[in-house]
């Protein structure tokens, strides 16, 4: 099992700036990938992932704006956001899949973010 604690959500108003980090716990295996999904009313999306070996994918949305990162060593990753947009506002969801021949997937808890003057 893995655990995935995520924090750094908020209210920020448009144009401004918030960053995201994920935390994964218990058994972690070495490969894998990491990202950010986000819940809007009608679907959730990918927004940001990126693997242990440094491959990284973006939502076209978010492309100049956004960037993912990671500390394999603390097994987290992190989103920065920029230029934050209203239509930005959704709940955002970290998970982790294992890189097997039979994935194993996790996601975290969810954590606000409110785009909004």
């Amino acid at each position: 099992q893995v655990q995935l604690v995520e924090s750094g959500g908020g209210l920020v108003q448009p144009g401004g700036s918030l960053r995201l980090s994920c935390a994964a716990s218990g058994s972690i295996f070495s490969i894998n990938v990491m990202g950010w999904y986000r819940q809007a009313p009608e679907k959730r999306e990918l927004v940001a992932s990126m693997t242990s070996g440094g491959y990284t994918d973006y939502a076209d949305s978010v492309k100049g704006r956004f960037t993912i990162s990671r500390d394999n060593a603390k097994n987290t990753v992190y989103l920065q956001m920029n230029s934050l947009k209203s239509e930005d506002t959704a709940v955002y969801y970290c998970n982790y899949v294992t890189m097997t021949t039979r994935p194993e997937v996790y996601w975290g808890q969810g954590t606000q973010v409110t785009v909004s003057s």
